[in-house]
């Protein structure tokens, strides 16, 4: 049987999937990367990894992967939120750290496979959405290099989140897995944004809220504190209605504010694709979010920019954000929002 890289994070899903692995006859071999240098996570979650490891029986390996995740990961992170922009983190680590710096050391090890316990579905030409639609993350992985698909195992694709929880729970050893606390959207944020970005950069500088004509009608805290469509943590005199944030000045540390048809978008343009099938113009649909529906649009390409019609109207589109193409549960590729 062939030889496949797991990546173990300590977690209920990556334990699951090594033991499945190993009872499907494969060869495997175990992965912890440190990542993020948030003070103690590495000592719980690697200890986790290595008694998940010991208990189904395979070597796990550890590899330090800080200043990489620093540079192609982190810093990105603090210099989107400098734009005024909304960051993607997740999509990024996907792409460089858990299929780039993993598949790389899957070779060093001699691994024909790698296999993680996310949740998508993969044919080694496309991405799948996964049976359990409350798990999916397929729009993470989006920016994945293509190249690598046909190495990628993913057998929680097709189970159920409940389910991997119950295997957990049955198995003498594992019962511990099965009731832990999941893990967070991004993994290296401890309370919210503004506190970790507070350690880099000025956060809380007030300034100016503006209306849509451009007359100061508030205050706010400071420009980093809001993304588009908050409509809490600032001032607007005489406002009778909710407001919420349509764009940021950082250069200004303004905001503009409006009403909530203000925010609704009908087009958006898209860099750094990363497609899967090589068609230029189609219709599709199109995710603008995590946790938002596709909707129907229509795309046309040129010069690896993508100018995205959007065919009913979407609220709160944010740039530096990922917008991710679907035809029904395939994925078929995506980009980044630069133009709203």
């Amino acid at each position: 049987m062939a030889k496949v890289l797991i990546g173990m994070s300590g977690g209920v899903d990556s334990t699951v999937t090594t033991l499945m692995l190993k009872e499907e006859g494969y060869e495997v071999e175990g992965l912890y990367m440190k990542l993020h240098s948030k003070p103690g996570y590495h000592e719980i979650h690697q200890a986790r990894a290595q008694k998940a490891a010991d208990f189904v029986g395979i070597k796990l390996h550890v590899l330090d992967l800080q200043e990489n995740f620093k540079k192609e990961v982190f810093q990105p992170f603090i210099d989107t939120y400098e734009k005024g922009e909304t960051p993607n983190p997740c999509a990024l680590c996907n792409r460089e750290m858990k299929f780039g710096e993993m598949i790389n050391f899957a070779d060093k090890v001699g691994a024909e496979y790698l296999a993680t316990g996310h949740y998508i579905k993969t044919d080694g030409e496309y991405f799948y959405q996964a049976e359990d639609d409350t798990k999916d993350q397929s729009y993470f992985l989006f920016y994945v290099d293509k190249k690598v698909l046909p190495r990628l195992l993913f057998p929680l694709g097709s189970r159920k989140k409940k389910d991997i929880k119950e295997i957990a729970a049955s198995v003498k050893g594992l019962e511990s897995f099965s009731s832990q606390a999941e893990s967070s959207e991004i993994c290296f944020v401890e309370t919210t944004y503004t506190n970790l970005l507070k350690d880099y950069v000025q956060v809380d500088n007030p300034g100016d809220v503006l209306d849509k004509d451009g007359n100061v009608v508030g205050e706010h805290k400071g420009y980093m504190h809001y993304t588009i469509g908050k409509r809490k943590g600032f001032t607007v005199k005489g406002a009778h209605e909710p407001h919420f944030v349509l764009s940021i000045d950082p250069k200004k540390n303004q905001i503009v504010v409006g009403k909530k048809e203000d925010l609704e978008c009908s087009s958006v343009v898209l860099d750094n694709l990363n497609m899967f099938n090589e068609e230029k113009e189609f219709d599709t649909t199109v995710k603008l979010r995590y946790r938002t529906k596709a909707v129907p649009c229509h795309v046309k390409i040129e010069d690896d920019r993508a100018y995205v019609t959007l065919k009913e109207g979407v609220f709160g589109v944010a740039i530096g954000q990922a917008a991710v193409f679907y035809s029904q549960d395939k994925l078929i590729g995506g980009g980044w929002i630069t133009k709203v």
